[in-house]
């Protein structure tokens, strides 16, 4: 009697303690933070304590690699993924979605004479080793399945496979893109102007360093669109806040050519012929940039102090030859007509990294005003 009555009772509680059990060590899954919406107000907070710029190991950057991590892809893989078809693609140059995995949707860059395939890859790779903000770039060939031949302009879905090559997949950098009124948050490169170092902002030497980078490489399409607002991974609070905001580069492939009103791509786009000429200095002695401000820019013509050119030139030392072969090599420049729309021959991988170091020199022999 005595062992039925204790096999009773611990038949009798086992429920409710399993339960307890279960109830104490349940774990909750704290949902993610979401960045808030900013608005005027917010906005002009953010870019007042934003930076531009993070240090980096330079000469240890591998330009031919580029960007590691989650979806990285190495130089001229080939990448199959399933075509997105959509009725409207931002911008003006032939471009697609394309999916490697349902949730693995892609931006793909395509066509021989499309600069922006080369273009971005050199921008971006280089703003990422010198420790500024770009979009990752990565030099590829692409097999699409139910592309057809030119998706940017044909864009119905159609049956078989089309191989894309030269191609270049973007993917974003890591962090949280900040949004104002259900888009992507952009800015002006007059509001540069507006971050303040006293609030934790960029200093205007890092500021100006970047200002004199876009006139090396040339950056044309500087409207606010080609600008993200980014909160740095770690920087986004529970409440939607960001306390590491970040002024990046997000569309970089009018480059290596010669700004232009018009943002035309066969002049502003990987053209070593408008490229290497170009001078860095439209006034030396004032330290003014020559940088055409197109009709859609925002910078022109920008002013550099001495702390910014100081600033540029000692990162750009930092880049050995090998890496300068490597980024123009990777993106694959000698494919490129150095005249585009002409039967000219391709410059060099030598002819580019020769103008290259010619335009470092320009900004590391002078010296500006105070």
């Amino acid at each position: 009697m005595t062992r039925v009555f204790a096999l009773a009772l611990v038949l009798a509680i086992a429920p409710s303690i399993s339960a307890q059990s279960t109830k104490t060590h349940k774990t909750h899954t704290k949902a993610k933070p979401h960045a808030q919406t900013l608005n005027e107000d917010t906005r002009r907070a953010f870019i007042g304590h934003a930076n531009v710029w993070m240090p980096t190991d330079i000469p240890s950057m591998d330009l031919r690699a580029g960007p590691q991590g989650a979806g990285a892809f190495a130089p001229n893989v080939v990448v199959t993924c399933n075509y997105v078809e959509k009725a409207q693609l931002p911008g003006t140059s032939r471009k697609f979605d394309c999916a490697i995995t349902p949730d693995d949707v892609v931006k793909v860059r395509y066509g021989a004479d499309n600069g922006k395939v080369e273009g971005e890859v050199l921008s971006s790779r280089l703003l990422w080793a010198l420790g500024f903000g770009a979009d990752r770039v990565y030099p590829v060939t692409v097999r699409c399945r139910g592309c057809s031949p030119d998706p940017w302009n044909k864009r119905a879905r159609v049956d078989g496979e089309q191989v894309f090559d030269p191609a270049a997949i973007e993917r974003t950098p890591p962090g949280h893109e900040m949004k104002e009124a259900g888009t992507k948050a952009g800015w002006f490169w007059t509001e540069l102007n507006s971050v303040d170092e006293a609030d934790g902002g960029a200093p205007r030497a890092q500021r100006d360093a970047l200002k004199l980078l876009a006139v090396l490489i040339q950056h044309t399409d500087t409207k606010a669109v080609q600008q993200r607002l980014l909160c740095l991974p770690g920087g986004l609070r529970d409440n939607g806040t960001c306390d590491q905001p970040f002024m990046m580069l997000h569309d970089v492939g009018l480059t290596f050519g010669h700004a232009n009103f018009f943002n035309r791509t066969v002049t502003g786009s990987v053209n070593f012929d408008q490229w290497a000429p170009t001078p860095i200095w439209r006034d030396q002695k004032a330290c003014v940039g020559h940088l055409s401000q197109s009709v859609t820019g925002t910078l022109g013509d920008p002013k550099i102090s001495e702390a910014g050119r100081q600033f540029l030139a000692d990162l750009l030392v930092q880049l050995t030859d090998a890496q300068l072969h490597d980024l123009f090599a990777v993106a694959r420049v000698d494919r490129r007509s150095r005249k585009p729309n002409t039967s000219a021959p391709p410059a060099s991988v030598d002819d580019w990294v020769a103008a290259f170091k010619h335009k470092r020199d320009e900004i590391a022999s002078v010296h500006c005003p105070s």
